[in-house]
């Protein structure tokens, strides 16, 4: 891999390590969300069940530990570690880009996670850009290596335009989405990294055959801030203007489920509050990475592993206070958009 791309690899997870890199003024607007509280849930706490199937898998909780790095060895331990906590907890876990994979076989091992999560859901990951230029065969060799269930291929325009050297052309992308979805032995997922996705881009994937979509909306991690960050000159200026750009997590999410898509919410959910939102407006599970990863710098393995257990039992507390038994009842419980949001959604 060259020094470069380790570099700017070193630098990501030291920016997400902390708030620096947060959007500075929008939210994910899940703050827009009111559930409606049950006095008699008529449910005992142990009746909930929060499992569910995913692209073949099942899931004990609607959680994926999303996506984030790969590629070096600080990296490779990292991955592990939440790994192990995915494969114990059942929850999903999601593989940063694996272009530096493609690119150098030799850094292969540090995305390959099967020999401590052998029955965890994995998504594979790379560029929609880069996957536009290899062959289908390339790709499902690259799922193969590390044993990936589904494939996401992210798109990432706004990071891009301000990281130095990033893409610049994204034609031919939707071509490239329709062509893996025929050919690809796995599902595969369009995911966003921090921007969300629109009604009409839900639409056009549909067209496509696509099925899931990771909105990865605003309100979380802003990658432009990352680059940003990294950025001098006039891409600095740029970064500095389009931080807070994208859509709101909470907005894209009732949005992209209208389209008849099954969504994971990811983009700034940080509790099992945010989460059950998430779900209400129609996401299946919703993904969490900064806030996993701080936690696991901080305290290690444990400390990540309590705090996903914090999200997990916020979740079932909630579940049981808008009377809802299952995932199923949780989507279909009464709840009120206020504000901004509201807007987003209006019919």
């Amino acid at each position: 891999m060259s020094t470069d791309l380790q570099r700017r690899k070193e630098d990501h997870l030291d920016l997400c390590a902390t708030d620096a890199v947060a959007f500075r003024e929008r939210t994910t607007l899940f703050e827009g969300v009111r559930l409606v509280h049950q006095s008699l849930p008529e449910l005992h706490a142990d009746e909930v069940d929060t499992s569910l199937d995913l692209l073949g898998k099942r899931l004990r909780a609607p959680i994926i530990i999303a996506s984030m790095t790969g590629g070096t060895e600080r990296a490779a331990q990292l991955n592990r570690q939440l790994a192990a906590i995915a494969e114990a907890r059942g929850y999903g876990i999601g593989l940063g880009s694996q272009r530096a994979m493609v690119r150098s076989p030799d850094t292969a091992w540090t995305y390959q996670l099967r020999e401590v999560a052998p029955t965890a859901l994995v998504f594979g990951n790379v560029g929609v850009v880069q996957a536009r230029d290899w062959s289908s065969a390339q790709l499902a060799q690259m799922l193969a290596d590390v044993g990936a269930d589904a494939l996401c291929l992210h798109m990432n325009p706004a990071q891009e335009l301000v990281q130095p050297g990033g893409d610049r052309d994204f034609r031919g992308c939707l071509d490239t989405f329709a062509r893996l979805v025929r050919e690809l032995p796995v599902p595969v997922i369009a995911k966003e990294t921090g921007n969300g996705v629109s009604a009409q881009l839900a639409r056009l994937l549909h067209a496509r055959g696509v099925r899931h979509v990771d909105v990865s909306g605003a309100g979380g991690t802003s990658w432009v801030g990352v680059e940003t960050l990294r950025a001098g000159g006039a891409a600095k200026a740029v970064g500095e203007a389009l931080w807070d750009w994208g859509i709101p997590t909470a907005a894209s999410v009732g949005l992209v489920a209208r389209e008849g898509h099954r969504v994971i919410a990811t983009g700034g959910l940080k509790t099992g509050l945010d989460l059950a939102k998430a779900l209400a407006l129609g996401a299946s599970a919703g993904g969490f990475a900064r806030p996993c990863l701080q936690a696991l710098m901080a305290g290690g393995p444990e400390g990540a592993e309590q705090y996903l257990d914090g999200v997990e039992q916020t979740l079932r507390a909630v579940m049981v206070l808008v009377g809802a038994k299952d995932l199923a009842a949780l989507r279909a419980a009464p709840k009120f958009l206020v504000g901004e949001l509201a807007q987003w959604l209006a019919p």
